[in-house]
């Protein structure tokens, strides 16, 4: 019976994407075993798994992949109905979330694209924009935000719960509680939550890790 619910993950520990899967098979109770992938070498499995796209997140449920993490985070809540649903059941609920959830990857995330690769005054306008796109989605989820973790929950706590880390390396303020308080409470709420402690990288690993990042995508725009 093991066997026929076999399911393990394919990720990197510093990927926000893989964070949210990770979460979303705590909170769901799932058994798992986690691959750790080095994509400077990318292994045999995970070009098997997703020759399409070869990235991290790769969900593989009994010898059959799903990637990209929303996608994952859909299948996981269809697949086990036991535990809390990470989507609401009602239609219209379920379409507004769907929407928060691609503001994330195609505004939000996209743009701090800039702050990565940039910096003085260019960054300065980065963080800007970061800033307006977070204000928008404090606005957004005003009449859906909570401390259930449902799948914005998700997104907000992988997305905002090291934001401490990320200000450090990049020496910008990327989440304000002046600016965006709601936002701010939830996260802040939500990182105290003993399950999402259990999928939280350590502050001075993750700046370690970031500042590599900081530096290569710096190099990459003077070439």
């Amino acid at each position: 019976m093991a066997e026929e619910n076999k399911v393990i993950l394919h990720g990197t520990w510093a990927s926000l994407f893989v964070k949210r899967v990770e979460l979303a098979l705590k909170i769901k109770g799932i058994a798992y075993e986690y691959v750790e992938e080095d994509l400077s070498n990318k292994s045999p499995q995970l070009l098997k798994y997703n020759p399409a796209l070869k990235k991290v997140p790769v969900l593989v449920h009994n010898d059959k992949p799903v990637s990209e993490s929303l996608v994952i985070l859909e299948y996981i809540d269809e697949t086990w109905k036991t535990g809390p649903r990470i989507l609401p059941q009602d239609p219209y609920e379920r379409a507004i979330i769907r929407f928060w959830a691609n503001y994330f990857d195609q505004h939000l995330i996209a743009s701090t694209g800039k702050l990565w690769k940039s910096t003085g005054e260019e960054q300065e306008k980065a963080q800007e924009e970061v800033l307006e796109k977070i204000r928008i989605l404090e606005e957004g989820i005003t009449e859906i935000h909570g401390n259930e973790l449902g799948l914005l929950q998700i997104l907000l706590v992988t997305t905002f719960g090291s934001h401490k880390a990320y200000e450090e390396v990049l020496g910008v303020t990327i989440l304000v509680p002046e600016n965006t308080p709601l936002l701010y409470s939830c996260v802040t709420s939500l990182n105290e939550l003993p399950v999402v402690k259990e999928i939280c990288t350590p502050h001075d690993m993750l700046v370690s890790k970031l500042k590599i990042y900081r530096q290569n995508a710096l190099k990459s725009t003077t070439h």
